[in-house]
């Protein structure tokens, strides 16, 4: 289970806390209850086994409930929200909040698409520890215009500044929005992570990945350092494997190999030169 504070640790503290974090989920492989993407499904999973999780993939009405009360975190992607996925969410997320399991909303599309947009802006009352996605998908979860195609982000990072923290306000959780830099805040103090590589950006799901990533986090330790270990993990693999790389395929290939290289002392190292910690005057 989660420590479920989210208070921001000085950037020292920060940068070892993630570090000490991966070790503890390769120690204990928490389970992760995923209600995801279709069209993701196999990259989250693998994700997730790389980076020392348990995958579990389940959006059977009946068992997907079951499953969440008993997991580490669970996800909630709204990628493909098909019938069986709807009828899940709710149960899942409920029996997620009276076990003391954290759970992350990834709000695919958001804004976009109109049946996603309600489904994500009823979740936000259930109060995720992490809500992740790109700018334009939390811009348009917070109410804010958006300019958004689909799954595309086209508003920049700085532009979902107000509308990140104003998510995190009302969820009392943190919010992780991606981009060429990446930005966590608890909508207080602001942590931007310049870290990764463009190939990410062509491979489909590693947002979804990351979900799946921040979600494994959770399970243990507190969200905003989850968030952070998370993105930043993320991003020291495609720097990694972007090099060994011809093209889109063989990144993805790359990239899960780098994940699973990764070590605490790694991520520890990479949060302290990536980040930059912005607290309000």
């Amino acid at each position: 289970m989660s420590l479920m504070t989210s208070a921001v640790l000085p950037p020292h503290d920060l940068a070892a806390a993630c570090g000490a974090a991966l070790d503890d989920l390769r120690a204990r492989t928490p389970l992760v209850q995923c209600l995801t993407n279709e069209v993701t499904t196999n990259l989250v999973a693998n994700a997730l086994l790389a980076i020392g999780a348990s995958p579990a993939m389940a959006s059977v009405p009946g068992e997907a409930e079951e499953l969440a009360g008993a997991a580490g975190a669970v996800l909630v992607n709204l990628g493909t929200p098909g019938p069986d996925q709807r009828s899940c969410v709710g149960p899942t997320v409920a029996a997620a909040a009276g076990a003391g399991v954290p759970w992350v909303l990834d709000p695919v599309a958001v804004g976009a698409l109109s049946v996603r947009t309600r489904i994500a802006r009823h979740l936000l009352t259930e109060r995720p520890a992490v809500v992740r996605g790109n700018a334009s998908e939390v811009r348009a979860l917070a109410g804010f215009a958006s300019a958004g195609r689909g799954v595309d982000a086209l508003d920049g990072v700085d532009a979902a500044v107000p509308a990140a923290e104003a998510l995190a306000w009302l969820t009392g959780g943190v919010v992780a929005v991606s981009g060429p830099v990446d930005l966590v805040t608890d909508g207080t103090t602001a942590v931007r992570l310049a870290v990764g590589d463009r190939l990410l950006t062509v491979v489909t799901g590693a947002g979804c990945a990351l979900g799946g990533l921040v979600a494994a986090f959770t399970a243990v330790t507190a969200p905003f350092t989850a968030a952070v270990a998370a993105s930043t993990a993320l991003g020291l693999a495609a720097e990694r494997a972007a090099p060994h790389a011809r093209g889109p395929a063989s990144f993805q290939v790359a990239l899960l190999d780098e994940l699973y290289l990764l070590t605490g002392d790694d991520l520890a190292a990479r949060v302290a030169s990536a980040q930059r910690v912005e607290v309000p005057a």
